[in-house]
């Protein structure tokens, strides 16, 4: 049995307007655009740069970064304090099938969805293939930060930016016609105070929220 991971997507928000009226369609992926491979196998982690003595599973605090073995996309778990480690994973939630059902924490610059195989190799891995277990939502070791609040990538949070379109957009650098996310809500009566702009989204199975409360950037 071998676990493979592929980098999960991460949402956004676009509005459109027909006949008069907002309508608003889920923008998927705009913080990850690749294809990641982290190879652990069910009884040790895999690999000779691997910390001794984890099991199997991704747990909050291990480590990992690109596989030399499986360029471009692979990645691989490694001592923290290996050079070829890249970020930490802050969390390890359940895998889904529903697009955005899986929320990371606030600060997750990547997400990697790991799955599990049977009957094949590291070596011969087919990406992407499996059944999903687990999301790790991992941190960049670097100093580059997409995820955090306002920084224009990783999934919408609030203190995030968007703009009319409902687009997140960085927000040193947004337009006039940005908002801030004040809050993510199911019902634009659950804004707070001070939201100029409700932006309701079209419906998405998994999605913990269907309205962006944007106010004043």
């Amino acid at each position: 049995m071998v676990q493979h991971a592929t980098a999960g997507p991460q949402e956004s928000g676009r509005r459109t307007r027909t006949a008069g009226r907002v309508a608003l369609a889920l923008v998927v992926g705009l913080c990850v655009a690749l294809t990641a491979a982290c190879d652990k196998d069910s009884s040790s982690a895999s690999g000779s740069s691997t910390s001794k003595g984890k099991s199997g599973s991704w747990q909050a605090g291990d480590c990992g970064g690109p596989d030399p073995d499986d360029k471009p996309d692979g990645y691989r778990a490694f001592d923290c304090g290996d050079p070829g480690a890249t970020f930490k994973a802050l969390e390890v939630a359940p895998a889904s099938i529903l697009p955005g059902s899986v929320q990371c924490p606030a600060g997750t610059d990547l997400m990697i969805r790991v799955s599990v195989s049977y009957g094949s190799s590291s070596k011969d891995k087919n990406k992407g293939g499996g059944i999903p277990t687990n999301t790790v939502c991992g941190r960049n070791l670097s100093g580059d930060h997409p995820g955090d609040a306002g920084a224009g990538g990783g999934q919408l949070v609030k203190g995030d930016c968007v703009s009319s379109a409902a687009q997140e957009v960085a927000c040193a650098s947004a337009g006039a016609d940005a908002f801030k996310v004040l809050d993510l809500v199911k019902e634009k009566e659950q804004c707070p105070a001070g939201t100029t702009e409700p932006m309701e989204l079209t419906m998405s199975i998994g999605r913990p929220y269907d309205v962006i409360c944007a106010g004043d950037a």
